[in-house]
């Protein structure tokens, strides 16, 4: 894939402005700067904005920033955007003012941000497979939407809300905090909601998805769902 020099210049540009707000909303809630996971939190998590807009189609970039029209479900998206600010507001306080985690095992830590950081990675692949993963529920005819079978879609049909939940029950202990899993634990149930909605929206509207679904026949855990 051939990239152009204006494509890694804006590249970089989001990713330092993404870092910057993240940074903007960790730190100064924290009150300090010498927190050594929150930093390795917001390189890992800039390192994936970078990938995705260095690597993923162009026109899936535009529909996730701005989805076009007949969307379904698309109400729960700001949901999920205020509760990730909780979860992030949450955490900082915890870790840098009032400590209400006490002290998570270092390893432990380490092992969510490593989930965090191999979720994010799969992410980024489902995504660059997936031309089609908007934000919210709808058929993109003008985009020439159909069903997507290759790379993860060869395991179960909704790969990338997988590690999304991966993700959302990681990202707390990477950053220090328990009681930030809460508002993550409330997203991760409206992901499986999500899961749900979608798939039975593609079933009825998706030409060809009744004959993938019968070949792969799990959305989320094989054997389970």
């Amino acid at each position: 894939m051939k990239i152009s020099f204006v494509r890694i210049l804006l590249g970089f540009g989001a990713a330092a402005l993404f870092t910057a707000i993240l940074g903007a909303l960790l730190f100064p809630i924290a009150g300090r700067w010498d927190l050594p996971w929150l930093w390795a939190y917001v390189a890992v998590s800039a390192f994936f904005c970078l990938s995705a807009l260095l690597f993923l189609d162009k026109g899936l970039i535009k529909e996730r920033l701005r989805p076009g029209g007949n969307a379904r479900d698309a109400a729960p998206v700001g949901i999920a955007k205020v509760l990730a600010v909780v979860h992030y507001v949450v955490a900082a306080l915890d870790v840098g003012r009032f400590h209400w985690s006490g002290d998570i095992p270092p390893a432990l830590q380490a092992t969510a941000l490593v989930l965090f950081a191999l979720g994010g990675g799969v992410t980024v692949w489902t995504k660059a497979v997936n031309r089609f993963f908007s934000t919210v529920v709808r058929i993109q005819e003008e985009r020439g939407h159909h069903v997507i079978t290759d790379g993860p879609y060869r395991f179960v049909r909704h790969p990338g809300y997988v590690v999304g939940l991966v993700m959302l029950l990681a990202s707390g202990v990477a950053l220090g905090s328990w009681w930030s899993i809460i508002p993550m634990a409330v997203l991760a149930l409206l992901l499986i909601r999500r899961t749900a909605l979608e798939d039975r929206f593609l079933h009825e509207h998706l030409h060809g998805y009744p004959e993938y679904a019968r070949r792969v026949r799990y959305r989320l855990i094989p054997r389970i769902w």
